[in-house]
């Protein structure tokens, strides 16, 4: 009935491939059609752009034919036009989302150059859209920033209008960086983004469009948004004493840290005329207003009214300059900044303010150091802009295309308004005047401001929250000596005063952290000269090579080092490990040490400090030997980095002892036995680290476990000679596998047969035995259930089982046995660690171990038995052995020696035979303190005589006694009875037991039951 398609011009009917041109003429028909949106037609127009981008792609990679249907019909027209009517929010997300996606994955550069040429793109951007509505100002912001990937040296004209000078502008950056302020975070990255890429593309005519007018206005803007953001940071730890606003306080870090590394970014382009305008308003408005003259507490003689009055805590200002000097590495920023912080004295800052700048800067300024608003937004900046460009042209004619900025030019409206040119003296009509209250060099102490004290007496808070606020305004002021020449070259600079009297711990680490951060990036950022370092660092100059170290800055490092040793000190892990680093990297050249004999002796007296501390926690519990092999372990892993520990909001609130806060262990105070023993471990490790640095020593003790010797997975192993347990291991999924048991040393080995050697087998899985748990089945006498760990870590929650499977025996014998040497084995493998850290610790490893601190002179030593090891059947054991160190009492036992009034004696007294038995036993006696005593501990021992013995003694009553009294002790009077023999026969017995010397003893008394004798 109808012709073809083509006789309708094509597209009346919907093409079943959605991928063709033919598909593209059906829509570009319901464009044609549907010119005015309505409610009715709403639907079909976002459905028709989707469809368009989507077809669009694919041609731009298959078939050329359809973009040039889509430049042919001008179809960006149709986008234009149905913007300019108020179409709602509907339909502009879907013409957003469709231009975003249509250049986002755009790759032939024709089809790129076809879109652009036009100029209907920058129609777009300029486009007043309704930014109320979230979903817009997302879709628009992520367009801006698509189309600035898309920026080079060729696309940069299409957006950038150069040919008509009277419309001369760049609609793409000016309405991006309105948005730098945006409320939300998101478009506040993307506008950062876009800057960026549009400073990259090098074209001179571009940048010098940016430079002369935008850079001023721009940088003045967000310099003051920044320092409101400070501001803001400042009051969210001065009210967060209690800890309640963790997350909030965490992001305006963050967004601090961006601000920095964006401004970093800008200045690492070089770009020689935008890093002078940005380095200007950084110093003069941002970085020493704000930051530096906050660690002076006389802020209020650097400012002439009280609006004008901005500054932030001595713990904020000294944690912000840490992360400058931790990212910035532009030369001229930064040696400038950390000129004015170590060399500023008082001639200086009396003579102005501005004059701290102009004594170190690299580059000249006019500009005034002050912290205030610059006079006009930067929108208002932009209008100005666009309204003056006529009679910009007239002024930029005469002037020279050259490096240096141009001279402030006043256009015929703003004369009109009385403002200046936004060039780089933007914001120049604040004065200085040079302040009178400076005359007075101690006014420039660190002391705590009348009016902040004022404040803390009508606040509704604790009076631990009062100290912990003023803890913010000012470090702890040192007791100083009255004429001290440092001190008073301190005063002369306040700056550098307050950074180091920061590292006094007097209270707690509060403001040492942020000293201690501050002056370890000034030292590791390349940019600061070695000779300005060397003022604090190495301030001798005398020496022609770096061999010496300021004794001042190393008293207070090692000061803090040996606080941390102390019982309950308020030196947390990080700032003993950050003064550690510091300290290595002042006093270490050349891989030898710099330290005078008195600060070496001053480490390792802080040394044997701390191995006294953990002395203290030295147990027999299971769980000391695995919180010390862990800690271990994770200084290992984990060592300190300075960039990651300033990320952190967390330090920035007052110390805490509760692990409720969320806050990592080595960042708080300890709280509990636990923790408190963990602390002890940890800095015991940095303490004998740093120790073996100095003396150039090598780690030869730790760790416990010698990698090196121990067995491994897949390692082939010669099994001939070695004790095997067959048995079957049966995983908790029901798998079955025949393997063969081997207990080493320190290590549970199951061994598959190796198929190449006979009595050699490869090791399939490998644990330690202080690490594993056996249980009996008691349903089944064959069965061990068995639990491997893995080595327990402060960073996990629980324990992950590195095996946890039941094994199955040939029958109990072999079960029983397996458990047994398993059960042995860890406790031996537990002991020797145990050992070892003894001998870490100094501990006498003959000692038994106990829960609490050992005594170790009252340690009773179990005697070898006397059945089987050398000794007489009718030998009696000794009841009471005691190993005895000078200065140390041991109670003397009298083992049934009873007064008679009779002269007989009681049937449990002990005597000896007149015969050579008596003196073998005695020369047994004289040799046992030479051999090894097992430990015994007083509950088994047993005072009980032997009866088989007993019948012995009974019967040898008063033969042999008189013989060997008279033999050893010829210049004594022997009573004859035998009551008196026998008690005169127990004393030396108990002198031989209970001395280290020779039982050859001239004069032996008798002593009662209980007395005790002093060695």
């Amino acid at each position: 009935m109808f012709r073809s398609r083509s006789w309708f011009g094509g597209g009346l009917w919907k093409p079943k491939n959605p991928h063709s041109l033919e598909h593209l003429k059906y829509l570009y028909n319901v464009l044609s059609k549907n010119h005015t949106v309505s409610e009715n037609n709403r639907g079909l127009l976002v459905e028709t752009l989707r469809s368009i981008a989507e077809i669009l792609i694919w041609g731009d990679q298959n078939d050329s034919s359809v973009f040039d249907f889509f430049l042919e019909k001008n179809m960006l027209s149709f986008f234009l036009r149905i913007m300019k009517q108020k179409c709602g929010s509907y339909v502009c997300v879907q013409l957003l989302q469709t231009l975003n996606i249509l250049f986002e994955n755009i790759r032939n550069e024709t089809s790129l150059y076809y879109l652009l040429s036009n100029n209907h793109v920058n129609s777009i951007i300029v486009h007043k859209f309704d930014f109320s509505d979230e979903e817009v100002m997302a879709y628009y912001i992520s367009f801006l920033k698509t189309l600035s990937l898309k920026l080079n040296a060729h696309t940069i004209h299409f957006f950038y209008n150069e040919v008509n000078e009277h419309t001369n502008d760049f609609p793409l950056y000016t309405e991006a960086i309105k948005f730098f302020k945006h409320s939300e975070g998101m478009v506040r990255i993307a506008v950062r983004t876009l800057t960026l890429n549009v400073y990259r593309v090098e074209d001179a005519s571009m940048l010098g469009f940016i430079r002369d007018r935008t850079a001023a206005p721009y940088f003045s803007n967000l310099v003051w948004f920044i320092g409101n953001h400070i501001i803001e940071l400042d009051t969210c730890v001065r009210n967060d004493a209690d800890h309640q606003s963790q997350n909030r306080l965490s992001d305006l870090v963050a967004e601090h840290l961006d601000h920095l590394h964006y401004l970093n970014d800008i200045l690492c382009l070089d770009i020689p005329d935008l890093n002078k305008v940005l380095t200007e308003h950084l110093l003069h408005k941002l970085l020493v207003p704000l930051y530096v003259y906050s660690l002076m507490k006389q802020k209020n003689v650097l400012c002439q009214n009280q609006d004008e009055k901005k500054h932030v805590s001595v713990v904020v200002a000294l944690f912000l300059l840490s992360q400058v000097f931790l990212i910035l590495s532009h030369g001229p920023l930064v040696r400038t900044l950390a000129a004015i912080i170590l060399k500023s004295d008082l001639d200086i800052i009396r003579d102005g303010a501005s004059k701290v700048l102009e004594e170190y800067a690299e580059i000249s300024s006019n500009k005034a150091i002050a912290f205030a608003p610059p006079k006009e937004s930067l929108e208002k900046s932009l209008e100005n802009l666009s309204e003056s460009q006529a009679d910009l042209k007239e002024s930029c004619e005469g002037q020279s295309q050259n490096d240096e900025l141009p001279v402030n030019t006043l256009t015929k409206k703003q004369r009109e308004r009385g403002m200046n040119e936004p060039g780089t003296s933007f914001d120049t009509t604040i004065l200085d005047a040079p302040p009178e209250n400076l005359s007075n060099p101690d006014q420039l102490e660190i002391t705590i401001p009348n009016e902040t004290v004022e404040e803390m007496k009508h606040l509704n808070v604790t009076d631990e929250e009062k100290e912990q606020r003023l803890a913010l305004e000012s470090p702890l002021a040192p007791q100083q000596l009255p004429n001290d020449p440092i001190q008073e070259s301190l005063t002369n600079k306040p700056f550098l005063q307050t950074i180091l009297n920061s590292l006094y711990c007097n209270e707690n680490d509060y403001t040492a952290l942020f000293g201690l951060c501050l002056l370890y990036a000034l030292a590791s950022n390349k940019s600061v000269n070695a000779e300005m370092l060397d003022l604090v660092l190495s301030p001798s100059q005398q020496v022609p090579t770096k061999n010496w170290y300021n004794e001042t800055l190393v008293d207070r490092l090692i000061h803090i080092i040996t606080l941390s040793c102390q019982t309950n000190a308020k030196v947390r892990l990080v700032t003993l490990e950050l003064t550690i680093k510091l300290l290595t990297r002042l006093v270490m050249s050349e891989g030898r040490s710099l330290l005078h004999d008195t600060h070496l002796a001053s480490i390792e007296a802080a040394k044997e400090q701390s191995t006294a501390l953990l002395r203290n926690f030295y147990k027999s519990e299971d769980i000391f030997l695995d919180m010390f092999e862990d800690e271990y372990s994770e200084i290992q892993k984990r060592p300190l980095n300075v960039e990651w520990l300033m990320m952190d909001s967390n330090i920035l609130l007052p110390p805490t002892g509760t692990p409720m806060t969320g806050i990592e262990f080595s960042k708080r105070l300890p709280c509990g036995e636990v923790e408190r023993a963990r602390r002890a471990i940890r800095v015991f490790f940095l303490i004998r680290r740093l120790s073996l640095t100095l003396n150039m020593e090598v780690e030869t003790q730790l760790p416990l476990t010698n990698p090196a010797t121990c067995i491994e997975v897949n390692n082939v192993l010669d099994l001939n000679n070695s004790d095997l347990i067959a048995c079957t291991v049966v995983w908790k999924d029901g798998q079955k596998i025949r393997r063969f048991l081997v207990i080493d040393v320190l290590q549970l080995i199951l061994v598959e047969p190796d198929t190449k050697k006979l009595g050699w087998g490869v090791a399939k899985l490998v644990g330690f035995l202080q690490d594993i748990e056996v249980a009996g089945d008691k349903d089944d006498s064959r069965c061990l259930h068995l639990t491997i760990h893995k080595p327990l870590s402060s960073s996990a929650s629980n324990r992950v089982p590195l095996l946890s499977a039941k094994f199955i025996f040939d029958d109990h014998i072999r079960c029983m046995a397996a458990k047994q040497r398993l059960t042995k084995g860890r406790i031996k493998a537990r002991q020797k660690k145990m050992s070892q850290i003894a001998r870490l610790l100094d501990i006498p490893t003959s000692m038994p171990h106990c829960s609490t601190p050992p005594n170790y002179a009252f340690m009773s030593m179990r005697p070898e038995r006397a059945t089987g090891r050398g000794h007489k059947k009718d030998q009696p054991r000794p009841m009471f052995t005691v190993n005895k160190v000078p200065g140390f009492a041991a109670q003397l036992r009298q083992d049934g020696v009873v007064r008679s009034s009779s002269g007989s004696t009681t049937p449990n007294g002990r005597r000896s035979d007149g015969s050579p038995n008596g003196r073998a036993r005695e020369n047994g006696l004289r040799s046992r303190d030479n051999s090894p005593k097992m430990p015994r501990p007083r509950s088994e021992e047993i005072p009980m005589e032997d009866m088989r013995l007993r019948k012995a003694s009974l019967a040898a009553n008063g033969s042999g006694l008189p013989s060997i009294v008279c033999s050893d002790r010829k210049d004594s009077t022997v009573s004859g009875t035998s009551s008196n023999g026998e008690l005169a026969l127990a004393i030396k017995k108990r002198s031989e037991e209970t001395s280290f010397t020779s039982p050859q003893v001239q004069d032996l008394k008798p002593r009662r039951k209980g007395q005790v004798e002093t060695v």
